[in-house]
């Protein structure tokens, strides 16, 4: 079929009459679907539920040391825990503290923190006129939940096929002392897919910022979720690349075990220069008497090492995969050519990103609500919710069955087409 804009007023009228009685036909299935979070699915659970069987009423739950995690103590996290965690994330042990099952909680610590007390010494961000944090986009909505919640000001940034534009951040961050910090999920980026280049890591590491205070918030969730056991794409380190740069204190990394091991029960990290750990933990000695130990010994038990948690994943990847190779496909047979969308093809993570036509993505969105499928609130991509262009669509292919999945991608085809006509006969 030909490109929908090289159609005449009537070629599209009459498509648009034929896809409106398929789409009057969908609405009469009463379906509901459902793919509006990266939230995994009951097999991809299911396949950690041995876990459950590590420990029992007869395991001796202490560290190597002879550490009892029962008791209180080892606020930061039993050292083969946070061992474990820094193999995950590319670091070294003595970088990581270890919490509970929530990396979003440590962020929002993290950024509480500045807010009331400031980092290091430097003045409290409450007590400044303007905080300002650089936003990647299309991002994370809860990221930008968070600093909208603390009412810092967000300045969006272009994510490009390598990382954010570096040549506007080293410009923002250069020039404005009120520029505090960026939001950055390097691996997989969340929804695109985007791995942060080489080049792009070391030219964070390298920032000059005018803000003494100014941290990059490394969220690196996706770090192990490969689709592709022969093809994945290695991030570097970026504390030990801001060690190299002097800047070893300019960066917060973030990860957890959330889509690892159990979504409401993994650990979670805290990863950075020792400086930046030391001023956290004089906080958290006031905030904790410690996190869930049996938990960190349960992870530990299980998963052994890197290469446990590896292999743990292939495993992942083996449901997770043909997913997203289902909306792919059905993506490149329905829309290819049309001119009404593009989208990503990610290697891993857990979000496909589809660009429609500008002024179309809540349309589309609203559509697909119609017959049944609910998905990613469009515009949720972008602070405070506005996408300038109205275009960006956030495709979470995990947590439908795989009969749901084809369903809701042809639910969500016909959305788009039928919205994109109607734009494009506003516009003849």
């Amino acid at each position: 079929m030909k490109s929908y804009c090289e159609m005449s007023r009537d070629e599209l009228q009459e498509l648009k009459s034929q896809l409106e009685a398929e789409f009057e036909d969908v609405k009469g299935k009463g379906l509901k679907l459902d793919m509006s979070r990266g939230k995994p699915a009951a097999d991809q659970l299911d396949m950690a539920m041995d876990m459950m069987d590590v420990l029992d009423s007869k395991s001796v739950l202490q560290t190597e040391a002879g550490m009892d995690c029962r008791n209180y103590g080892l606020m930061d996290g039993i050292p083969e825990a946070k061992a474990l965690m820094a193999e995950m994330v590319g670091t070294k042990p003595e970088n990581v503290i270890v919490y509970g099952n929530s990396s979003l909680n440590i962020m929002f610590d993290t950024v509480s923190r500045a807010m009331t007390h400031g980092i290091m010494g430097n003045t409290p961000w409450c007590k400044l006129d303007k905080v300002k944090f650089l936003c990647p986009v299309p991002g994370y909505d809860r990221h930008f939940g968070v600093t909208a919640y603390f009412g810092i000001e967000m300045i969006n940034v272009p994510l490009l096929e390598d990382g954010p534009d570096m040549d506007m951040v080293e410009k923002l961050v250069s020039e404005d002392e009120a520029v505090k910090g960026i939001w950055c999920v390097p691996k997989y980026a969340n929804p695109t897919g985007v791995v942060y280049s080489d080049e792009v890591v070391r030219r964070l590491a390298n920032l000059k910022p005018a803000a003494k205070d100014f941290r990059i918030f490394w969220d690196n969730a996706y770090c192990v979720h490969d689709l592709y056991a022969d093809n994945q794409p290695q991030l570097l380190d970026i504390i030990s690349e801001c060690e190299k740069a002097g800047n070893p204190d300019m960066v917060f990394e973030f990860g957890s075990t959330s889509k690892v091991s159990f979504a409401g029960s993994g650990i979670s990290l805290l990863a950075s220069s020792p400086a930046n750990l030391a001023d956290a933990k004089k906080h958290m000695t006031v905030q904790t008497i410690g996190h869930d130990k049996v938990n960190q010994l349960r992870h530990v038990r299980y998963f052994k090492n890197m290469d446990g948690i590896k292999a743990h994943m292939m495993k992942y990847a083996e449901s997770l995969r043909p997913k997203f190779e289902t909306v792919l496909k059905i993506l490149d047979q329905e829309l290819s050519g049309l001119g009404i969308g593009t989208w990503t093809k990610p290697l891993g993570g857990y979000f496909i990103s589809f660009q429609a036509l500008e002024g179309c993505a809540k349309a589309i969105v609203a559509k697909a609500k119609e017959a049944g499928l609910v998905m990613t609130g469009a515009g949720a991509t972008y602070p405070y919710g506005k996408d300038p262009r109205d275009s960006n669509i956030r495709i979470a292919p995990s947590y439908p069955t795989p009969e749901e999945l084809t369903i809701a991608c042809q639910v969500f085809v016909l959305s788009v087409k039928l919205v994109s006509i109607d734009k494009l006969l506003q516009e003849a």
